[in-house]
């Protein structure tokens, strides 16, 4: 990893733990507060020490691009938690075969950023 890069991440961290002390929640109630904040550190904690180890350039960016991205959602919409995908379950596919695999490849392939490593720790 180059000094800007891990400056940059460790940039990111602080600024998520800087998020998460000034954080308030939609309803304003206060033991919801607490939740969200606890799980802002947690989430932070948790991804970042799974991806302490990462030297791929390639694989650094799009963690990077995660992060920022989970961050400005979060920001925007007032909520921690990551957002859906509002798609039906294997909607399009038919039940057996080829055509089952392509079309979970093709969620897969088409799942947004900011959900690229939740369903990894959930």
């Amino acid at each position: 990893m180059t000094p800007v890069t891990r400056q940059e991440v460790l940039g990111l961290y602080r600024k998520i733990f800087r998020i998460a002390k000034k954080w308030q929640s939609a309803s304003g109630q206060i033991e919801e507060t607490m939740k969200e904040k606890e799980y802002i550190k947690n989430e932070a904690k948790t991804l970042f020490r799974k991806n302490k180890n990462v030297t791929d350039p390639k694989l650094i960016k799009q963690c990077i691009e995660e992060c920022e991205a989970r961050i400005e959602i979060g920001l925007h919409y007032n909520i921690p938690y990551p957002r859906p995908i509002h798609l039906p379950p294997m909607g399009l596919a038919h039940k057996q075969g080829r055509m089952l695999r392509h079309q979970e490849k093709l969620r897969k392939i088409s799942k947004p950023i900011y959900l690229k490593s939740h369903d990894e720790i959930s």
